[in-house]
């Protein structure tokens, strides 16, 4: 009850957290993570939002923006999205347009790219006839970096995304088939997402992991499944984002998930991934949500956080954990395990089953 004691004291030495109603139970069970996790903590700041609070602000402009190769279109409408994300990003929707959009990015500034765009009926976002240009992107420009959103793909797909040279593949992986069938609308199974993560961890490109928690309707269904997928695979990091209600179909049900329900998702994956590096991604929702799920990414001792709330950099450093700020989108990951495995060595992973924690 000490730890729990201090760890109360330091949230409420901070001014940010002065209206904020922190799940007691949670902080408990959050107490001994937080007391033991003393790593440093990695902020970013990715161009492609705007961002400002008190303790911190977006000070690389144009470094690192978000393209779609089909521009604000897609396929599958799923209803936790509409394809709101895709709309201020910037289109390029043909092979010369993405050329033409890389030089000036590059001219303006940029070191990098998140490169997306929407889905065709089966949740694949064709590439085919852009790979040429990011192979002559790639050969013109080796220090620009491309973290891609493949969606589902198979061996062949991923193999060619590779040869193309994209560094870092990101996909979204689903746990439940009813969160595939009634949210994404997509007669697709939850094996394929899994073959997806084995095709792409078969190649040389860093893979970066996202779920989406609260996916079905701001409920919790299918993400436990979705973290032991991805425990057995030896991705480069985890991302975690929140669904996000403002951005989802008005005639469906959505909710904005519990803060705390959150809290312990992420809880979990730590004890789950236990050497994985895990990241909280830029898709929460906002306001007080953001604040406390920030707070109990922190605690939980996750790795890193995009565009952290007011309050998330003076936990960190109450509680000891040293911060750097990089302009990137967080999958890109700059951490000193993918340093490490660049130089050649192996990064060994300790892993813990899901089975074990009880949260299934």
């Amino acid at each position: 009850m000490l730890i729990t004691s201090n760890l109360v004291k330091i949230l409420d030495g901070i001014e940010a957290y002065d209206d904020l109603d922190f799940h007691q139970p949670l902080l408990q069970r959050l107490s001994t993570q937080s007391s033991q996790c003393v790593k440093p903590i990695r902020f970013y700041t990715p161009s492609f939002k705007k961002f400002h609070t008190e303790e911190l602000c977006s000070s690389a402009i144009n470094k690192w923006p978000a393209v779609s190769i089909t521009g604000p279109e897609c396929k599958l409408q799923c209803d936790h999205c509409k394809a709101n994300i895709l709309k201020p990003m910037i289109p390029a929707t043909d092979p010369e347009m993405l050329m033409q959009v890389v030089e000036n990015i590059i001219a303006d500034g940029a070191e990098g790219m998140l490169l997306t765009g929407g889905s065709n009926h089966r949740n694949e976002v064709e590439y085919t006839p852009f790979l040429p240009v990011i192979t002559k992107i790639k050969q013109q420009y080796p220090e620009f970096r491309i973290a891609l959103h493949t969606a589902l793909v198979d061996q062949q797909q991923a193999r060619e995304l590779e040869s193309a040279g994209v560094d870092v593949a990101m996909l979204d992986i689903i746990g439940a088939q009813d969160t595939i069938t009634q949210v994404y609308h997509l007669k697709r199974r939850v094996e394929d997402f899994e073959q997806s993560l084995a095709a792409l961890s078969q190649t040389s490109m860093r893979v970066v992991p996202h779920i989406v928690i609260g996916l079905h309707y701001g409920h919790l269904l299918g993400e436990w499944q979705a973290l032991e997928m991805i425990a057995r695979y030896p991705v480069d990091a985890l991302v975690l984002v929140v669904v996000m209600p403002q951005h989802t179909d008005p005639t469906r049900m959505f909710v904005t998930p519990q803060a705390e329900t959150v809290g312990q998702f992420f809880l979990d994956a730590r004890k789950v991934l236990k050497d994985t590096e895990i990241l909280l991604g830029c898709a929460r929702p906002p306001g007080v949500s953001k604040q406390l799920i920030d707070a109990y990414a922190i605690m939980a001792g996750l790795n890193g956080m995009a565009h952290p709330s007011e309050g998330a950099i003076s936990l960190a450093s109450s509680l000891g954990r040293s911060h750097r700020v990089y302009s990137s989108c967080c999958s890109i990951a700059t951490t000193e395990a993918m340093l490490t495995r660049e130089a050649g060595h192996a990064t060994s992973v300790s892993r813990i089953s899901v089975a074990n924690i009880g949260m299934k």
